[in-house]
């Protein structure tokens, strides 16, 4: 409390937040790198406080982990080559739902019956594509190469039929989240940074190191407890994650870097973005403003947004959709296009996110 709240009370929009602790945890990694987290003073008191609450984390645990560089994977789309985060992530998702759209027309409204039909089935196939196979690669075989393979592509794309709705596929990840942001950056040079971040839960495990400041996630509990399963719980393994931030290249330069937030709706995210951008040609504000629509994996529900016309909730329904308000709104992006040519970058914010686009 004491880190979070301004005399007693939380920050105020335009309130002096310190939080000290935390700055000397990032001074001390600035000046030793990893072992100023892994580590020391951090490591200690990070343990120390979990063991206190019942974990059996140890210093060893902090001591062997190490970051990883890992190769992008990517799928071409429209001409684009669409580059995302490999597997523990859920790029692979995003990928494989754009290779789905890919052969379907995309002219005229966006929004058209069909077109928000063919989305959704195109969602509830890639999802449960995620939940049955998708885990840690360093303890399951993931084969990205396969899943976006033609034949398999073509083979689930086959299933979805204008004249009936799929039954949802059963998904053995459904907690929720929402504490993500995401950021990205392209300066004069155009160097691309595309970031994101995620506690899980709203603030985490709601368990913060008494000394370093640093707040740890939650992100656990996107393992599952079948046995066999890709991602069942085990050691030194990380859990089927959310969180992908993305770029895309065209000429083997990056014309794009781009996230989407929102925990499960990432992929779709993803791949509802792009093919507004890249397939039907808007601009990357009226792609991100546009109503949206997310069939909750393992759910007979589709999730709508207040915004969607009453005509494509009409339709929708008589097809045979489920269709549910959302929460809340779904998702939130940001976006930043680099025209080549012009020598212009171009920035977009999502209105469902505290946000901005900025240029200097």
């Amino acid at each position: 409390r004491a880190a979070m709240l301004v005399d007693g009370a939380a920050p105020r929009a335009g309130t002096a937040h310190r939080q000290p602790r935390l700055a000397n945890t990032l001074r001390a990694i600035a000046e030793t790198g990893r072992d100023g987290f892994y580590r020391g003073a951090v490591a200690a008191d990070l343990v120390g406080h979990l063991q206190a609450h019942g974990g059996l984390h140890t210093l060893d645990d902090f001591a062997e982990y190490r970051g990883e560089y890992v190769t992008p994977i990517r799928a071409r789309y429209r001409g684009y080559d669409v580059i995302e985060c490999p597997p523990a992530g859920q790029g692979v998702v995003a990928l494989l739902l754009l290779r789905l759209l890919d052969k379907f027309d995309a002219h005229g409204d966006p929004l058209d019956p069909d077109r928000l039909h063919r989305e959704i089935e195109a969602a509830k196939l890639a999802y449960g594509v995620r939940d049955a196979v998708l885990g840690d690669p360093r303890h399951a075989r993931v084969d990205v190469e396969g899943l976006l393979a033609d034949g398999f592509v073509d083979a689930l794309r086959g299933r979805i039929d204008l004249d009936r709705v799929l039954t949802p596929t059963d998904a053995l990840t459904r907690v929720e989240h929402r504490d993500t942001v995401y950021i990205t950056v392209v300066d004069r040079d155009r160097n691309c940074v595309s970031f994101i971040n995620s506690l899980f839960y709203s603030f985490g495990t709601g368990l913060m190191g008494p000394s370093s400041g640093v707040m740890l996630h939650n992100r656990g509990q996107c393992f599952v407890v079948e046995p066999g399963h890709p991602n069942a719980i085990a050691p030194r393994k990380r859990p089927l994650h959310t969180i992908i931030p993305g770029m895309v290249a065209r000429d083997g330069r990056v014309c794009m870097s781009f996230g989407v937030m929102g925990g499960h709706y990432q992929a779709m995210g993803h791949a509802h973005f792009l093919s507004k951008v890249l397939h039907y040609g808007m601009d990357l504000q009226s792609a991100m403003d546009l109503p949206r629509v997310f069939p909750r994996p393992g759910s007979a529900t589709v999730e709508v947004e207040s915004t969607l016309p009453a005509a494509a909730r009409a339709a929708l329904s008589d097809r045979g959709f489920t269709l549910v308000p959302a929460a809340g709104a779904i998702g939130g992006a940001q976006a930043i296009w680099i025209d080549w040519d012009e020598g212009v970058l171009t920035g977009a914010s999502d209105h469902r996110k505290d946000g901005c686009a900025l240029g200097y």
